[in-house]
């Protein structure tokens, strides 16, 4: 990855976090803008950041994201808005502007992280579900147009991760509840997923695409 220019967003923190972590210690070149540089809630913000970047990244990280818990009679216009904003819309939105260059150069790699919510579902997951699903189609569909001109698109399905986030909605109670529903017998860390990202982007990966990889530690084979 060394001398790469990776946009990663949702940086700051946990998976994200992570993620730039590790592709700094591989050599890349990051690009973590702000919500100020980048506000994925605002198309306006999206294409004006990318049309300044649009010839520069070589791989594109699409982390960030956002979960409200609503079941399909619960959420309000607000939120369906707002999760398919940002969970679709924004990566939509920045492949668009930035896989032809990408495309003209002969080089580029994809990852668009998804969640094992994507492909199993539980209560109030109404909103989530489906737009990581969509996250899934759209990484089939870019694989399929891009492939032949050496772009390679994945998504990654992260389950349970020891994050500080995970630690603010669950109890340590909870944590172990859950720890015990996961055949590998523990949350992810952070860097495990990382791992994985970081392998789909770099020149190791010479022939995987269009794949959604779930790293659950068996969670979805139950």
């Amino acid at each position: 990855m060394r001398g790469r220019v990776a946009l990663i967003t949702g940086a700051t923190r946990g998976i994200g976090n992570a993620i730039a972590q590790l592709f700094l210690e591989q050599g890349a070149r990051l690009l973590t803008p702000t919500r100020q540089e980048l506000d994925l809630s605002c198309n306006d913000s999206i294409d004006r950041y990318c049309s300044h970047i649009d010839q520069l990244v070589d791989i594109v990280v699409n982390n960030a994201g956002i979960n409200v818990l609503a079941a399909a009679d619960e959420f309000s216009d607000t939120e369906l808005t707002e999760m398919l904003q940002v969970n679709l819309v924004a990566p939509m939105r920045l492949l668009r502007a930035l896989s032809p260059g990408m495309a003209q150069r002969g080089y580029g790699r994809i990852v668009n992280i998804s969640s094992i919510w994507s492909g199993v579902s539980k209560p109030r997951r109404f909103l989530y579900s489906t737009t990581k699903a969509g996250v899934n189609g759209m990484t089939r569909a870019l694989a399929v147009e891009l492939a032949s001109s050496g772009v390679l698109v994945n998504s990654v399905a992260p389950g349970f991760v020891n994050t500080e986030m995970t630690k603010q909605n669950n109890s340590e109670e909870a944590i172990g509840h859950i720890s015990a529903s996961i055949p590998a017998g523990r949350l992810a860390e952070p860097g495990e997923i990382a791992e994985v990202v970081a392998f789909l982007c770099s020149q190791r990966n010479s022939y995987l695409t269009g794949q959604t990889i779930f790293v659950d530690g068996g969670f979805t084979c139950q």
